[in-house]
């Protein structure tokens, strides 16, 4: 019903496809990935003006053209079906969560499509709905390593604000000792925005788990704490 619109977004992207970003796009991941190769600011445009075409449709139905989007598998169709769920943000209902969920599981395959879909559109749903907290925890213990990276990079932006605290040292536990690099710098980076509003007792978590914890994950939990106590964090038992 939409392939029209979606045919003129992808030629749209295509038509702005710059070659230096297509050649930079594929250093920042170690796994293959799929990009067109358009700058952020273009697909960012890009994004705005084809949902305003759309934006009187039904959440469901742009949710269907989203998913319309991902199944190209390129990352700027990614990051255009993953604003304008953003976008939706005040028409979040539960039964929304299995379709997020469902997004991570299927097309969901590397870092940067990870973290844009749970650092705003998931990460505002569990700030509406705290009670699939409990989902993340499941997340965390799954072998799909998105969905793990997923259960902490959720929560990052409620972390900034002082929300979950509890929380964060649960999916921080179940991680721990995560032996994916890009999990541990999910759950390190989890912690860091944690610190910015409780600093103390996320500083306390790490000295308690220093000893365990993976120096990649350490150093992004440290980042932004005085250097007296990145000293400490960083100094052996």
């Amino acid at each position: 019903m939409y392939q029209n619109l979606i045919s003129a977004i992808q030629k749209d992207l295509d038509d702005h496809i710059d070659d230096r970003t297509m050649n930079i796009s594929a250093h920042f991941f170690k796994e293959a990935v799929s990009f067109r190769g358009v700058k952020s600011a273009d697909i960012n445009r890009i994004s705005k003006q084809y949902f305003l075409q759309i934006q009187h449709i039904n959440k469901q139905s742009i949710f269907s053209i989203c998913q319309e989007l991902l199944k190209t598998d390129y990352g700027e169709d990614a990051f255009i079906a993953f604003d304008w769920s953003y976008r939706l943000k005040d028409k979040y209902e539960p039964e929304d969560f299995h379709i997020f969920e469902d997004w991570l599981i299927r097309y969901v395959n590397n870092w940067a499509k990870c973290d844009t879909l749970c650092n705003h559109t998931v990460g505002t749903f569990i700030g509406q709905y705290p009670q699939y907290t409990k989902h993340l925890k499941d997340w965390a213990k799954s072998e799909n390593r998105w969905l793990r990276r997923a259960s902490a990079v959720t929560y990052i932006i409620p972390a900034r604000n002082g929300k979950f605290l509890t929380e964060i040292f649960e999916i921080a536990d179940i991680l721990l000792l995560d032996k994916d690099d890009l999990v541990q710098k999910g759950y390190g980076w989890m912690l860091k925005a944690a610190s910015q509003a409780h600093q103390e007792e996320v500083f306390n978590y790490i000295m308690r788990n220093k000893g365990v914890m993976p120096r990649t994950a350490l150093r992004y939990a440290i980042e932004k704490m005085p250097s007296d106590l990145k000293h400490l964090a960083m100094s052996k038992i």
